[in-house]
């Protein structure tokens, strides 16, 4: 079982970090960042707070001022101040920047691609291991070694 777990664990390893480089080199086809491409994601659904685009990318502020700084000077994202409260700026995405992010995905094949190599019914029950796993409910994962 020990060995099962640790194949398991170097796949899940393997996997991440292949799907990682996919969306770097997808990012990379239209000139960005995979972090700045991932900022651009983050606002699909509107402007977002800088301290809030920080917390949900899991960086520090500093890190999302200077990608958005990058993004806001190619015309792909606006920063202004928050209506509301004036030393919190917003960034919304631009619609140049959402003519961007809909490359960067059109470009990020990996995951139609691995999934093409299963069948309908493996596809179904992958889906359903990972809602398992993944499960609000499910045990914290330990501290990785």
């Amino acid at each position: 079982m020990a060995e099962l777990r640790e194949t398991l664990d170097q796949q899940l390893w393997d996997f991440v970090a292949a799907y990682d480089a996919a969306y770097a080199r997808a990012a990379q086809t239209v000139g960005l960042s995979a972090a700045q491409a991932c900022l651009l994601d983050h606002l699909t659904d509107g402007s977002c707070a800088m301290g809030e685009l920080a917390a949900e990318l899991l960086c520090d502020a500093s890190n999302v001022t200077q990608l958005a700084a990058r993004l806001q000077a190619r015309g792909l994202v606006d920063r202004v101040p928050d209506p509301a409260d004036r030393r919190i700026k917003r960034v919304s995405i631009t619609p140049a920047g959402r003519d961007v992010q809909r490359a960067v995905r059109r470009a990020f094949a990996f995951p139609a691609d691995r999934l093409g190599l299963l069948t309908e019914r493996e596809q179904r029950q992958l889906s359903e291991l990972l809602a398992k796993t993944m499960a609000p409910d499910a045990p914290a994962p330990p501290a990785h070694r």
